[in-house]
């Protein structure tokens, strides 16, 4: 129930067709000046051709789960928009290597019993980008595709952000565009709210749900649970002042399957005879 989603700049990029009715242009283009007309007062009006070519090229941002990167990654957003590229490029790479910290430390009294735990559990906190993300990986925590990015991120970060480059005065804006978009698509894949992600159940429309089997694994239980609502195949969700709501029905005392919670939510929105 928890999750963030900014889609303003996909809106903004939005192309819209000759094809269409007149009634809905005017509608996309009556939300494009409100969009453009909300960026200038976010970010000011000075340069803000420029502001809003750097928050398009951001795109949205990741619709992912409220966890501990949201709020500094909003904070790196809003750098890049104003032109503060060198800030943001520094300030992506930190958060990157606070995500590492934050999960090895909230996840690694759960894996007590591996030989990782031996290299880890005295510290506080860790630099070495290389053993996180192995841990991590270790413990089946990062998914492939997060792992791949992670390494990518990590080689941006020793190759050309950190480590001194004379060629950051002069395209300081294309690595940093590069690094934030790489950080996205990390936390996108590791904690977004949909997607093809191993815990969620496959084949369901909308809303995503977390698999029986995985409520017990020490990430999601962590991670994704503390921003779930526990819901039955008969729940809706309403809008109530601008915030979602559940209402749900009282059921038996039983055990059901993945699958058939995934059947009766579906015969449930369809209307079909349950």
């Amino acid at each position: 129930m928890n999750f963030e989603l900014d889609s303003r700049a996909a809106i903004l990029q939005q192309e819209i067709k000759d094809t269409w009715e007149e009634n809905i242009k005017k509608l996309h283009y009556s939300n494009k000046k409100a969009i453009q007309e909300g960026l200038e007062r976010e970010f000011g009006s000075i340069y803000i051709e420029d502001k809003i070519k750097n928050f398009c090229d951001l795109g949205s941002t990741p619709f992912s789960i409220v966890a501990f990167h949201n709020k500094f990654l909003r904070q790196i957003r809003h750098s890049f928009v104003i032109g503060a590229y060198y800030p943001a490029l520094t300030g992506v790479c930190s958060l990157g290597e606070r995500v590492l910290n934050h999960l090895i430390l909230l996840l690694r009294d759960d894996f007590r019993n591996t030989p990782e735990y031996k290299g880890i559990y005295r510290k506080n906190s860790f630099d070495d980008w290389d053993l996180a993300i192995k841990v991590l990986s270790a413990w089946k925590i990062f998914l492939p595709e997060v792992i791949e990015k992670y390494e990518k991120l990590h080689e941006i970060r020793n190759k050309e952000a950190i480590h001194f480059k004379p060629a950051i005065d002069t395209n300081d804006r294309d690595i940093a565009l590069r690094t934030i978009k790489t950080f996205q698509e990390i936390i996108e894949k590791q904690f977004g709210a949909f997607g093809t992600q191993p815990w969620f159940i496959e084949g369901v429309k909308g809303a995503s749900y977390i698999k029986k089997e995985y409520e017990k694994f020490p990430f999601i239980r962590k991670v994704y649970l503390p921003n779930c609502v526990l819901v039955g195949p008969y729940h809706k969700l309403e809008l109530d002042n601008g915030y979602w709501k559940v209402n749900d029905i009282e059921y038996d005392n039983k055990e059901i399957t993945d699958r058939e919670f995934a059947d009766l939510l579906e015969k449930n929105r369809t209307g079909n005879p349950i």
